[in-house]
């Protein structure tokens, strides 16, 4: 009689147990709620890829490009996604107790000029007023780092307007500025503004480096501590990504309600980035991808646009080789 009472008492213990251990994991993710951050960071809060990760979300959307770095400084996030490149390392030489454990955005941006204006060239960007994503940004840090070098015109030779994308066209068009440097994707999404090209992020990269590389203006950043203590959490973090990127390249519909209802963007504009998504996006950390990073920071170090030593354990890979075999 005593094991029949206590049998069911032992069942319901085990079962918690057996619950507590499949509890989904928590992970506190943040992102730039403007730009090329927007359309990914939408749709990956609309879908259920990280839930089917086992993973319990809590998203934080900011409204500056660097403050995610601030928020993982001050552990109110565990991680970034498309953190600024020349940020995080910035951040990291300075003590932050970070790691970079994915690629996620190539420099997908554009020079640009309205249309009819006297530039013709990007040698002529000397004196003038250029617009572009706040200073200590990616965009920022690769469009001083190819002037320089490409063209001759170091930082203090041209004044930086910084902005969001959508402040960044209208000074364009209300003729504040010369000349702006623009995601393509924001190219692509001007109407009434016509505009010239003088030139790529990607082209002006390439001549600068002497490679074959493209820049990465977004990355995955996280916390040192978290990435330490949950490394299987980052890993399935990765493969609820990638597969929510993989997803959306063959939704467009999908994707363009999502960004209509989440990002509360116009059709036309929420068309155009699911139209550009494949060169706008990446989840990815081989080698090749390292590689692009260290030379990128070479070159922001060269240039005098960002300070301090790169440490090889600022790149954390093993979450990514593991999210390999994650479906």
């Amino acid at each position: 009689m005593k094991l029949k009472k206590i049998l069911p008492v032992a069942l319901v213990a085990a079962a918690l147990v057996s619950g507590a251990a499949h509890a989904a994991d928590k992970v506190r993710i943040g992102y730039w709620s403007s730009g090329v951050s927007l359309g990914y960071g939408a749709v990956l809060e609309a879908t259920g890829f990280l839930k089917q990760q086992n993973l319990d979300v809590e998203f934080v959307r900011f409204p500056d490009v660097n403050a995610p770095l601030r928020a993982l400084a001050s552990n109110s996030i565990d991680l970034a996604y498309g953190a600024p490149a020349a940020g995080v390392f910035s951040s990291a030489a300075e003590g932050v107790p970070i790691k970079i454990f994915a690629a996620t955005q190539p420099a997908d941006v554009q020079f640009v000029v309205p249309e009819g204006s006297p530039i013709k060239s990007l040698d002529e960007l000397r004196g003038k007023k250029v617009a572009m994503s706040p200073a200590g940004s990616s965009v920022a840090v690769i469009a001083g780092a190819v002037l320089a070098g490409n063209h001759g015109i170091k930082a203090g030779d041209f004044s930086l307007v910084g902005g969001n994308e959508s402040r960044l066209a209208q000074f364009l068009a209300q003729k504040q500025v010369d000349a702006a440097a623009l995601r393509s994707v924001t190219v692509a999404q001007l109407t009434d503004l016509k505009v010239t090209k003088l030139g790529s992020f990607a082209d002006e990269w390439r001549r600068l480096t002497q490679s074959d590389s493209v820049p990465y203006i977004g990355i995955g950043a996280v916390r040192s501590d978290f990435v330490q203590a949950h490394p299987d959490v980052v890993a399935r973090t990765l493969a609820g990504m990638r597969n929510a990127l993989a997803w959306a390249r063959g939704h467009d519909k999908e994707v363009v309600d999502i960004l209509r209802k989440s990002a509360n963007l116009p059709e036309n504009d929420a068309k155009v980035y699911a139209g550009r998504w494949n060169d706008m996006y990446r989840i990815s950390f081989e080698q090749a991808d390292i590689d692009t990073l260290k030379r990128q920071h070479q070159v922001f170090a060269e240039s005098g646009l960002i300070k301090g030593e790169l440490k090889n354990d600022l790149f954390v890979a093993g979450p990514w080789q593991q999210s390999r075999s994650i479906k």
